[in-house]
C-alpha cells in the first residue's frame, strides 16, 4: 500500500494489527470509574489515577490489586466478575482515544490498509465499544481474550486475525504498548511497533522488548517511512 502521492515513496503495511487498551484508546479514565465504584462499595475512598494508570494494560486481575493492595489476592480474583460487570456500565463514558490516533487510522485507510483489533480484553466489551468510537465499519477483524482457546502472548490471536483479513502474517505489523504484545508479534512471525505513548510501570524497559521499531506518538505513524 503506497502513500500517497508526493509524500513518502515507502509503502504503508499491507494490514495492521493494533491492542487496543494503551494502543487506540486511553481508556484509564473508565477503569478508574471502575475501581472508584468498588472502592466505594467498601467504604474506601477515591483511587489516584497516577497508581492504576500504569497497570492499565495488565488487565483486571492486576488493577483490582492496585485498586486493593491490602487485599489477599484469593479474594481480590474472586472480584473479577464484579470489577467486569462495573467497567460494562462506565464503558465508553470517559475514555477518549490517544492524541494523533483518528489521523493515523485515516492516514492507513487513505493508503488501502486494512486494519483490525487484537486485544486481551473479552470481547464482548471490546465489541461494544465499536460503535461508541465509529469504528463497528471500519475495523476489518476484532479478536477479545476469549475469543480463541490462547490470548497474548501467545501468537495464535494474531494469527488467527490475519488469516480472517486475508494477508499473510509476514505481511501484518502488530501495534502494541505492553510487552505480550512485542512477544505475541515476533511469534506470529509480524513485526511489531511499540506504542511508546501506553501504559507502562516505572520498571518496564520497552528495549528490551526488542520490537521491530519504537514509536513516540501515534501521528509519527502518518507517514508511511514510520513503520517497520
Amino acid at each position: 500500500m503506497r502513500a500517497q502521492a508526493g509524500v513518502s515513496d515507502v509503502p504503508f503495511p499491507k494490514a495492521v494489527l493494533f491492542d487496543l487498551d494503551g494502543t487506540l484508546l486511553d481508556s484509564a479514565p473508565d477503569m478508574l470509574a471502575t475501581v472508584d465504584a468498588m472502592r466505594a462499595a467498601r467504604g474506601r475512598g477515591p483511587m489516584d489515577m497516577a497508581t492504576l494508570r500504569p497497570v492499565v494494560s495488565k488487565g483486571a486481575r492486576a488493577m483490582t490489586a492496585a485498586a486493593f493492595p491490602d487485599v489477599p489476592a484469593d479474594e481480590r480474583n474472586a472480584w473479577i466478575p464484579e470489577f467486569l460487570d462495573t467497567y460494562h456500565r462506565e464503558l465508553g463514558k470517559h475514555c477518549t482515544l490517544f492524541d494523533g490516533i483518528a489521523a493515523m487510522l485515516r492516514a492507513l485507510e487513505d493508503a488501502g490498509c486494512a486494519w483490525g483489533i487484537v486485544t486481551n480484553k473479552p470481547e464482548y466489551l471490546a465489541r461494544d465499544l465499536m460503535p461508541m468510537l465509529g469504528w463497528e465499519a471500519r475495523c476489518a477483524v476484532l479478536i477479545g481474550g476469549d475469543s480463541l482457546p490462547e490470548r497474548k502472548p501467545h501468537p495464535l490471536p494474531l494469527l488467527h486475525a490475519a488469516d480472517a483479513m486475508g494477508v499473510a502474517a509476514s505481511d501484518v505489523v502488530y501495534v502494541g504498548d505492553d510487552e505480550r504484545d512485542i512477544q505475541a508479534a515476533r511469534a506470529a512471525g509480524m513485526k511489531s511497533v511499540v506504542a511508546l505513548w501506553g501504559y507502562r510501570l516505572d520498571n518496564d524497559d520497552p528495549v528490551a522488548w526488542q520490537g521491530t521499531t519504537m514509536v513516540e506518538t501515534p501521528i509519527e505513524l502518518c507517514t508511511a517511512d514510520r513503520w517497520p
